[in-house]
């Protein structure tokens, strides 16, 4: 006869149970874990000695209130191909600033989708709705991030 201060051993279904509830745990935790997006890839050097056969014209900013009353601002502008080779697809770099020449947001943004020929001139609108407070108000600056070239 067992004394009274001996403890009760568990049972294997017990086990088996606990071990189950923290496997669909972990398996919860693996699927919803924060992912970070890919980051894009740089230019390659072809794009790098392309970039100079690209023209962006007429930029002009400007800020509008949506639906909701949030303040969008759009920037606007064309950009020429002025070179020989056609163009899949063309992404810049938008960089925010404060008035201390701090960084304060950059977002890759698409301008050109589904080609740009040769001599061929398209305009873009971007929309932003989400510049921190400390922007200054300039004019971000613009830098070509990607060319996707036609095949």
């Amino acid at each position: 006869m067992a004394s009274k201060s001996q403890s009760r051993a568990v049972s294997p279904k017990a086990i088996v149970g606990i071990g189950a509830v923290l496997a669909v745990m972990g398996l919860v935790w693996f699927l919803n874990r924060p992912v970070p997006p890919p980051q894009p890839e740089p230019l390659t050097p072809e794009a790098k000695a392309y970039v100079r056969n690209l023209r962006l014209s007429e930029v002009t900013m400007k800020a509008t209130k949506s639906y909701l009353t949030q303040m969008i601002t759009e920037i606007e502008g064309k950009i020429t191909n002025a070179g020989d080779r056609g163009l899949q697809g063309i992404e810049l770099n938008c960089a925010f600033y404060d008035a201390y020449s701090q960084l304060v947001l950059r977002e890759r943004v698409t301008i050109v989708r589904g080609g740009l020929k040769p001599g061929e001139t398209k305009s873009f609108r971007l929309p932003f709705d989400a510049i921190p407070q400390s922007w200054n108000q300039q004019m971000p600056q613009l830098v070509i991030a990607g060319i996707r070239f036609e095949p």
